[in-house]
């Protein structure tokens, strides 16, 4: 159901309107989690890159969460979201 809706995209007709954008440059599409559960949609990506380096192991870690709640009267199953 996660897949069906990640691979929807938000249309520009009047019937849809925008909630929310976020940043997700950097980060691959699997690295990015999206789940719409009590009235709230929350955004999280995480990234981790290892590099070997003159000096040893260098690690380089990301994470960005963003937590939407959704306006009155709007149903969990109307919301669709698209990278």
């Amino acid at each position: 159901s996660m897949q069906r809706r990640l691979n929807r995209t938000l249309n520009s007709s009047h019937d849809h309107k925008l909630l929310a954008s976020m940043d997700v440059k950097g980060f691959d599409p699997k690295e990015v989690t999206v789940t719409v559960k009590d009235g709230k949609v929350k955004v999280s990506a995480e990234h981790e890159e290892e590099h070997t380096s003159i000096r040893g192991k260098e690690y380089n870690y990301r994470k960005i969460m963003k937590e939407i709640s959704l306006p009155p009267g709007v149903s969990e199953k109307e919301v669709t979201y698209s990278l």
